[in-house]
């Protein structure tokens, strides 16, 4: 009695599916897009480094965040939900600048506006290494929330218009508008370095 062979399987065409199957995949997988904030970064540090500024501690609205992801705003506990008021608050400052607990003015050229007092207002934020993503973009997002509002209703006051509306414009009229929002009141975040727990 002969013993029966078996049959083999033609694999000649296995790399060709293959192939065809990883291009499937490629092509229709969604990547997910990372969240992240866009900042302009710092120009680069010139040789003779000059002595910065003193800043004075009622010019500073600080912001800070530790490992448990507990928002500490000038001191105090609040919750991520108060924030943006808070930091509006002090962006806006008081307008006749004598509030020792409000940041100080500075006689500016505007354009548009001509010579107005700004706030020398600046925001600090420092979070601590162990501090979440989501509560660093969450915090994040807020600084930046209570900027966008402040200049919106700085330029429905003045002009009539909404940021967007003004950028949406393509004039010179409403491009001098934008510059002279964003003179009154400059986004200022520093970051500082985080920290470890405990230092």
């Amino acid at each position: 009695m002969a013993r029966r062979e078996s049959p083999e399987i033609n694999a000649g065409s296995m790399a060709d599916i293959a192939f065809l199957l990883l291009i499937f995949f490629l092509v229709t997988t969604t990547m997910d897009v990372d969240t992240g904030l866009t900042r302009k970064l710092p120009p680069p540090i010139e040789e003779e480094l000059e002595e910065p500024p003193e800043v004075k501690e009622r010019n500073v609205f600080q912001v800070l965040v530790n490992a448990n992801d507990a928002l500490l705003v000038e001191g105090e506990l609040i919750l991520v939900s108060q924030l943006r008021e808070t930091a509006k608050e002090f962006i806006v400052g008081d307008k006749t600048f004598t509030d020792e607990s409000m940041p100080e003015g500075r006689a500016t050229d505007v354009p548009l506006l001509g010579k107005i007092m700004v706030s020398k207002q600046i925001v600090s934020l420092q979070n601590d290494r162990g501090t979440s993503y989501e509560m660093y973009i969450k915090v994040q997002n807020e600084l930046v929330g209570a900027y966008n509002e402040v200049r919106n209703e700085y330029a429905q006051q003045k002009f009539g218009k909404t940021m967007q509306e003004l950028e949406a414009e393509d004039s010179k009229l409403s491009e001098d508008q934008l510059k002279a929002v964003k003179k009154v009141y400059p986004q200022r975040i520093s970051e500082a370095e985080p920290k470890n727990a405990g230092e």
